[in-house]
């Protein structure tokens, strides 16, 4: 075979060859999902709050929540614990100092598998403008649902713990009186999210289209 006829066979070959199938897009929904913290204040209580506001993605290959990668953002102002004055506290300089560090991010590196179908999702979470890795024990995810808005959603959870300290986040007063803080360092975080299938391009494009008369 001459040198045009392996091109030919080339071009032939690479032709039949099935298209890469498109990676699989899942968009967090902000309305249907929620990101919780608890920390042990005067070493007898539990002080909960959350971020009013959350974003992300989730991009995998097929099915196969292995593969996947994520990627969320997490405003930091709207931090809520039900007290204006600890709030304005913690967005203060003492803490988040929102002014300067108006987000906090996580990007995942790895996906392992657990035990009871969940996952050990590993990453890099930056806080406080410091970046530490951290890992997340997320659930089982949830089969696939239509909503009533035709769309597809999955729901899973995540837990994980950190010290506060190795954020940078380290204003605390000593309590005299029982030897200890009036601040705990570890913080309990727990993540519930629903996150919604977005549409490959050539089928939104399809749904977009006008219907022909």
């Amino acid at each position: 075979m001459n040198k045009l006829g392996y091109t030919l066979a080339a071009a032939v070959s690479l032709t039949a060859l099935p298209a890469l199938a498109a990676p699989t897009v899942f968009e967090l929904d902000p309305a249907h999902s929620a990101a919780h913290f608890a920390v042990k204040h005067m070493m007898v209580s539990t002080v909960r709050g959350e971020f009013g506001k959350i974003s992300g993605t989730v991009t995998m290959q097929g099915n196969d929540w292995k593969t996947a990668v994520v990627e969320a953002s997490i405003d930091a102002s709207t931090i809520n614990t039900r007290e204006a004055k600890r709030d304005a506290h913690l967005k203060s300089a003492d803490f988040f100092d929102v002014a300067k560090f108006a987000t906090l991010t996580f990007k995942s590196k790895s996906v392992e598998a657990a035990p009871g179908g969940g996952y050990k999702l590993n990453g890099d979470l930056t806080i406080h403008g410091v970046t530490k890795p951290i890992s997340f024990d997320v659930t089982a995810p949830s089969k696939e649902y239509k909503t009533l808005y035709n769309t597809t959603v999955v729901g899973a959870s995540a837990t994980a713990k950190l010290n506060r300290k190795d954020f940078g986040l380290n204003w605390n007063k000593p309590l005299e009186a029982a030897g200890g803080m009036l601040v705990g360092e570890e913080v309990n975080i727990t993540l519930d999210l629903e996150l919604v299938k977005k549409m490959p391009a050539a089928a939104a494009a399809a749904a977009a289209a006008p219907a022909k008369k």
